[in-house]
Order: structure tokens, then sequence, then C-alpha cells
């Protein structure tokens, strides 16, 4: 079936979200035309907010409506400490743990050269210059355990070496309440070779 021209507009415009391919957009899209219509234009009024008002933090990169997030602004949080990631969204994860306190830097995205993203584009000139500071002590490397995340966490360590931080990186291992048996080999061998002492 051949949809107007709006319609087929609105469809497209919904396939830039993760996940969607042409048919989800085309219900999607249908679903909001057919019973949806006052949601629709709250979802539209939202967006129009978010993408003018919602920003990267000028300190750590993670999404804030302000110059410098909550995060970077509180004196409660321990500035001597710094936990880097990849993505805003794993800020939001490490946060709901309630454990950490010390401060973040997001580097909304992860060394990959056949993609064309170095050093520059995941933000290493700014990391470098809060590490000149002199402020921060530790950092603790948390990007994913991918060969793109653990070559992104090598080079951070090397980097902050050079300024006498002292680098750690989070445990990636065996889930808790998991059964060996059922481990991938892989992980096991990773948290063998990564073991702590109790």
């Amino acid at each position: 079936m051949q949809f107007s021209p709006l319609l087929e507009q609105l469809i497209e415009a919904l396939r830039c979200l993760p996940g969607v391919g042409p048919k989800t957009a085309q219900r999607m899209a249908l679903h909001l035309l057919t019973r949806g219509r006052d949601n629709g234009k709250r979802l539209a009024k939202q967006l129009n907010e978010a993408m003018d008002h919602i920003r990267h933090c000028d300190h750590c990169r993670v999404f804030s409506e302000t110059e410098r997030c909550e995060i970077c602004t509180s004196t409660y949080r321990d500035h001597h400490l710094l936990c880097i990631v990849e993505h805003p969204i794993d800020v939001a994860m490490i946060e709901q743990t309630g454990i950490y306190k010390g401060k973040y830097f997001v580097l909304l995205g992860r060394l990959s050269p056949l993609d064309g993203i170095g050093p520059e584009e995941i933000g290493i000139s700014k990391l470098k210059s809060h590490f000149s500071q002199g402020i921060i002590k530790e950092i603790i490397l948390a990007t994913n355990p991918t060969i793109e995340g653990e070559a992104t966490a090598h080079y951070i360590a090397e980097l902050a070496k050079t300024f006498y931080i002292k680098v750690s990186r989070i445990a990636h291992g065996i889930p808790l309440g998991s059964e060996l048996e059922y481990i991938d080999s892989h992980t096991l061998a990773h948290a063998i070779s990564s073991r702590g002492i109790v």
C-alpha cells in the first residue's frame, strides 16, 4: 500500500530509533494517527524540548540541562576519583548501585580506528586537561569488555600513568548467582586471570 507523502516521512523519521525497522515504524506511525494523536503531540513537544535544551555537561559530558551537571557541582562527591565510561547510560547504571561516590568522564564512544574513531573523537584532549590539573588521584576504567573497550581502557591507562594517576579497572567475570557450568570459556578465563585476593 502506498501511504501519503507526510505519512511516509513520519514512518521514515521513526526508523532513526534503535531497533525500529520499516514494519515497526509503520505500526508506530499508524497507531499514533489512529488512536494516539494526543500522545503523538505530547511526544513531539517533548522531543522538541529535549533536542533544544538537553546538552552535554561541559566537565564530564553526561547529559545535562545546565553547563555543569548535578554530579559535577556536588560538594559531596569525591573529586579525587574519576570513573571513565563509554556512554551516559553507563553513568545511570553505576549511580543506581549507590556505591560509587566519585565523579565521571563520559567518552561518548570508544576507540575504533576502522570506523575513524580516534582519541580526539572520544574527548581524550579534554580528559588529558582534567589529568593535568593534579586533582584526580585515581581513575576507574569502566569501558565495556569488548575489543574496542579494552583497547580504549589500555590507551587511557597508559595516559593516566604519565600523570602518576592510580589506574583501576572494574571487574569482569562470573555474574552473581550463576553456575560455572553455564559460563562461556572466554568469560571464565577472564575471571580467573583477573582474580583478586580475598
